[in-house]
């Protein structure tokens, strides 16, 4: 099984997360809104609900409400 094309990691010191699409770096997000466009720029799907599917985006460290470094 194949995992899920989206990794999004924990947030860094500044409270961006570093976002991969299929093995490919794409930017780092700052906020939920970064996601749906680096899954629109993909050709992905991009309405809210997919932003909880694990098969679509695997959140590492932390999930999609987190936007800030754990300290």
């Amino acid at each position: 099984m194949e995992g899920a094309p989206v990794i999004v990691q924990p947030p860094g010191s500044d409270g961006g997360r570093k976002v991969t699409i299929r093995g490919e770096y794409v930017g780092t997000a700052y906020h939920l809104l970064d996601i749906v466009e680096f899954l629109r720029r993909a050709g992905l799907p991009e309405a809210s609900t997919t932003v909880d599917d694990p098969e679509l985006i695997e959140w590492r460290g932390m999930g999609p409400k987190a936007w800030t470094a754990a300290g």
